[in-house]
């Protein structure tokens, strides 16, 4: 490793830090080592990290002396912050402070902050079609993001502004279940609307295409996508991906939809409706074309994520009955 530039990754054992790491470790002659930073050192992922390469190590984001002990002699850091740990915009924003405060008593070379677009600016204060959340935001997770940019001022930063990961299907339970008759079924308030989407890991491949492109891309913002495919589209290929016969879509109202009450359903509501009324602009800045320049490669898509996940997304849409 000692001939080698650290990459220190956040969130190392989530989604897009450890596709990072995997990419890292993948490549063992491309001049990159991995460091992977998570708060639990002896969680499983963090374990199995450790034994596939990376230099495992424990930092908080709530945390900036932690964070400067693990960022210490690191060539460049790759940033992301959960919102779905906490649900909270503003200690997603003192997160992401955290962090820049960090690489910059480091000095390092080069950041990836991943981040997302303010979706406040793509209507008036005033706009009713969508309700104000936590006091200032549309989509909290997005807006607290782009509020967060503001941080790595003055740091050699590449803005990647992700896409909706496939993976959500099965992590988060949202692939369309099997009902009292046998049909699997879903609903969205996305009408008919693109969304854009791309693998989990393909996010982890584009970052270290970024590093690796080094000063280049420093600066700019740079948007990720594996393919642009409506929930009606998504639905054929699930029917036929994973053998289940029709999968049934449902457009829902997006007020219906935020009524619900689960954990998150207004940010999901809103998150939705701004794919749906705002399919052009959202989907404009995420490139498959980039994306595909920067894994070296085609991104997967659709098809191809489902093969690979599905087993997991069968899973999710079968969920074991309830016992008592």
């Amino acid at each position: 490793m000692a001939d080698k530039k650290i990459i220190a990754v956040t969130g190392a054992t989530g989604s897009q830090g450890g596709g990072l790491v995997r990419a890292i470790l993948a490549d063992p002659n491309g001049g990159f080592a991995a460091r992977a930073i998570t708060r639990d050192t002896n969680k499983d992922k963090a374990k199995a990290l450790a034994t596939a390469g990376a230099e495992v190590v424990s930092a908080d984001l709530d945390n900036v002396e932690s964070l400067r002990k693990a960022f210490a002699g690191a060539h460049a850091v790759f940033a992301v912050t959960n919102f779905w740990e906490h649900f909270s915009g503003d200690k997603e924003i003192q997160q992401a402070k955290n962090i820049a405060e960090a690489a910059k008593a480091a000095g390092v070379k080069h950041v990836v902050w991943s981040t997302l677009e303010d979706t406040r600016k793509l209507m008036s204060p005033d706009d009713t079609r969508m309700p104000i959340l936590q006091g200032r935001f549309r989509v909290p997770h997005f807006d607290a993001k782009s509020e967060a940019d503001a941080a790595f001022a003055g740091l050699p930063t590449t803005y990647l502004l992700v896409s909706f990961y496939w993976d959500n299907l099965y992590m988060f339970g949202l692939a369309p279940k099997k009902d009292d008759t046998g049909v699997h079924s879903w609903a969205f308030p996305m009408g008919t609307a693109k969304l854009a989407g791309i693998d989990k890991d393909d996010i982890g491949r584009a970052a270290y295409g970024i590093f690796k492109g080094g000063s280049q891309y420093i600066g700019k913002r740079i948007g990720i996508a594996g393919e642009h495919v409506s929930f009606d589209e998504m639905s054929q290929k699930l029917s036929k991906g994973l053998g289940v016969g029709p999968v049934k879509y449902t457009a829902l109202d997006a007020n219906l939809f935020r009524s619900f009450g689960f954990p998150g359903a207004d940010e999901y509501g809103n998150m939705f409706q701004v794919y749906r009324d705002f399919e052009k602009e959202v989907n404009e800045i995420r490139s498959v074309e980039q994306t595909r320049a920067l894994v070296g490669g085609s991104p997967n898509t659709f098809d191809q994520w489902l093969a690979k996940n599905k087993a997991a997304v069968l899973a999710a849409a079968n969920p074991a009955p309830a016992t008592a």
